[in-house]
């Protein structure tokens, strides 16, 4: 699962295998918080560069695409 990392919904679970569970009620609010989140246990040293690299260009796409939809 984690190697294989391709959308949110995989970064969420790799969130939660830390006990992290993010819900703002926002979906961009929810992404700027995965990836403060994902920054802290990258620093924690709990997730290698790779995995770091992959989740966060991930939250990147997502936040672009979530400010380019017109509410």
């Amino acid at each position: 699962m984690i190697q294989g990392m391709k959308r949110l919904y995989d970064v969420q679970q790799l969130l939660k295998m830390y006990g992290i569970y993010v819900y703002l009620g926002k979906r961009i609010y929810d992404i700027e918080l995965m990836e403060i989140e994902l920054r802290n246990i990258y620093k924690a040293g709990l997730v290698d560069d790779q995995i770091f690299r992959a989740a966060l260009l991930i939250l990147r796409y997502e936040h672009c695409l979530e400010k380019n939809v017109k509410h």
